[in-house]
């Protein structure tokens, strides 16, 4: 299958990347600065840019499926605006190049809590993550109104990073998923195990799911 992902090069995309071509899968690896976040001879790179309908379209043009691994920006400013613009305008370009299938990363602010509250509204969210959550959640309910799509977003367990590739996890819907001592935690290795499963068996159409241990 030919992936397009974007968004390749951050924490969570270069581990997609690697499942993705690992599997056998064609990856076209974009991002604004078309480096490539692996040597692999399944994985090419190309410079995109995710906010341009045009460039989109254009790389997009023979996908399989589309997939984002884009962030918001983390330079203190409020990134909800600028992240919203960026991924309709994304949407907008898979549109036009022809594609259906979109699998993006999603935020865990927005996972419901046993208390029956947002985890990013739950005390002790760490206030400095509060503004990429919010944004991941209005891409969430934006999404909730795509109906000539086929996407599903993968919200990760509350603590994502490198670690381990175990292959042993669990995946949800919109509650946030804890162990036994109430952590909620995934590597961000398990976490493209899950995602790239998704990409190839669309178990969630239009929903979000979610993974954790």
């Amino acid at each position: 299958m030919k992936i397009v992902l974007f968004g390749a090069t951050g924490m969570i995309g270069r581990r997609i990347a690697a499942e993705a071509v690992q599997r056998g899968h064609q990856v076209v690896a974009a991002s604004r600065s078309g480096q490539a976040p692996l040597d692999h001879s399944l994985l090419t790179a190309a410079p995109v840019d995710a906010g341009s309908v045009q460039q989109v379209a254009e790389a997009v043009s023979g996908a399989g499926v589309v997939a984002s691994a884009l962030v918001p920006l983390r330079d203190g400013s409020d990134p909800r605006k600028p992240f919203l613009a960026l991924n309709e305008a994304f949407l907008e370009g898979v549109r036009h190049g022809g594609a259906r299938r979109v699998v993006i990363v999603g935020g865990a602010g927005s996972l419901t809590t046993d208390g029956g509250m947002r985890l990013m509204d739950a005390p002790g969210f760490p206030a400095e993550y509060r503004g990429e959550a919010l944004a991941h959640a209005d891409l969430l309910e934006a999404l909730g109104r795509v109906d000539d799509l086929l996407w599903t977003s993968v919200s990760p367990a509350a603590v994502i990073a490198p670690g381990e590739r175990t292959g042993v996890f669990r995946t949800g819907g919109d509650t946030l998923l804890t162990d036994a001592n109430g952590n909620s935690a995934i590597s961000a290795e398990d976490y493209a195990i899950a995602f790239i499963d998704e990409v190839e068996r669309t178990t969630h159409p239009r929903a979000r799911m979610s993974v954790a241990y």
